[in-house]
C-alpha cells in the first residue's frame, strides 16, 4: 500500500512542477508583452526617412568610411528591430561557467529603447528568465528562475540607465542608421581607425570608442567606465565579426562582450544573431 501512495505523491509532485512551469512561462510572457507594448507606445517620429550621404560630410574620416561601408545612399532609416539570438552566458565572475542561452530582442531607435528576453539554461530543465531593458529613459534588469522566483532586480537608478543606454549604443552596429548624426549621435575624431560616439537620452549621456577594421566596419567598442552595480564602474568592451548584408545594411552576426580587469578581459557574453527583421521609418 505504501508503494502505491509514494507513486501517487510522485505523480502529484511532477504535475505540480509542470503546472508551475507553465504558469511561470505564462506570467513571464505577459510581462514581456507589457514591456514591449510600452516600448512601441513610446516611439517618436523619425526624420529624415532616408539616408543622404551628404549627412556624413565633415565627420571624422574613419566614421565616414564606416558609413560608406555599411549603408548606401538612400538607405531607409531603421525605426524598429526584432531579432533572435543564441549563444553562451558566463554566470561566474571568477571562472568559466558558460551556460547556453536563447533570446529574442525588440529595439526601438527613437526614442532609444530595447527589451532583451532571454532563457539561460542553469541545469537541464531549469532556466533563468532574464529581461534586460532600456525603456523611456530607464534601465532595468530582472532575472527569475522559471519566471516565478526573482533572483535579481534593478531598475531606474542612474547607473542602470547609463549601462543600458551604453548597450543600445554598442548594439547599434546591428541597426547602423541609428549611429547617424541625424539620429542623435555626435562623433569625435581619435585617430585613423577609431572615433568616439556620444549619445544623450533624457538625463543620461554615454560615450563609446568605436574601432573600425580594414574594411571600415566596426571591429570593437569600448567604454571607459560602465556601472556593474550602484558603486562599481569598470571598463567594458565588445568585439563584432561575421559581417553579412541584411536589408541593404552590412551588419555583424557574431559578437562577444566582457569586463576589463587588471589581469585581462573576462568575457560574459558570446552570441550569434539567428534571425533579424527591420521596420523602417515611414
Amino acid at each position: 500500500m505504501w508503494i502505491k501512495w509514494i507513486a501517487i505523491i510522485g505523480v502529484l509532485i511532477i504535475v505540480c512542477i509542470g503546472l508551475a512551469t507553465l504558469y511561470g512561462k505564462f506570467r513571464w510572457q505577459s510581462d514581456t508583452d507589457r514591456l514591449r507594448a510600452k516600448l512601441t507606445d513610446g516611439r517618436r517620429t523619425i526624420k529624415p526617412l532616408l539616408y543622404d550621404q551628404k549627412e556624413i560630410e565633415g565627420l571624422p574620416e574613419p566614421v565616414q568610411r564606416f558609413f560608406r561601408t555599411v549603408i548606401k545612399d538612400g538607405q531607409p532609416i531603421v525605426a524598429a528591430v526584432k531579432l533572435s539570438q543564441q549563444g553562451q552566458f558566463n554566470l561566474s565572475e571568477t571562472e568559466d561557467k558558460w551556460m547556453p542561452f536563447t533570446a529574442t530582442q525588440i529595439v526601438i531607435t527613437q526614442r532609444p529603447g530595447f527589451d532583451w528576453d532571454a532563457r539561460i539554461q542553469m541545469t537541464p530543465g531549469l532556466n533563468a528568465f532574464v529581461h534586460d531593458t532600456y525603456l523611456l529613459g530607464f534601465g532595468s534588469l530582472h532575472a527569475s528562475l522559471l519566471g516565478l522566483f526573482t533572483v535579481a532586480k534593478m531598475h531606474g537608478a542612474p547607473e542602470n540607465n547609463q549601462g543600458e543606454l551604453l548597450r543600445f549604443l554598442a548594439e547599434a552596429t546591428w541597426y547602423p542608421t541609428a549611429l547617424l548624426p541625424s539620429q542623435g549621435v555626435l562623433w569625435e575624431a581619435i585617430d585613423d581607425t577609431s572615433a568616439r560616439g556620444t549619445l544623450t537620452d533624457g538625463a543620461t549621456t554615454v560615450s563609446l570608442v568605436f574601432q573600425f577594421n580594414a574594411e571600415g566596419a566596426i571591429a570593437t567598442i569600448r567604454a571607459q567606465a560602465r556601472y556593474r552595480d550602484k558603486v562599481t564602474a569598470m571598463p567594458w568592451c565588445g568585439r563584432f565579426w561575421e559581417y553579412s548584408v541584411r536589408n541593404g545594411m552590412l551588419i555583424p552576426l557574431q559578437g562577444e562582450v566582457g569586463w576589463e580587469h587588471p589581469e585581462g578581459t573576462r568575457l560574459y557574453f558570446k552570441g550569434r544573431i539567428t534571425e533579424i527583421n527591420y521596420e523602417f521609418a515611414s
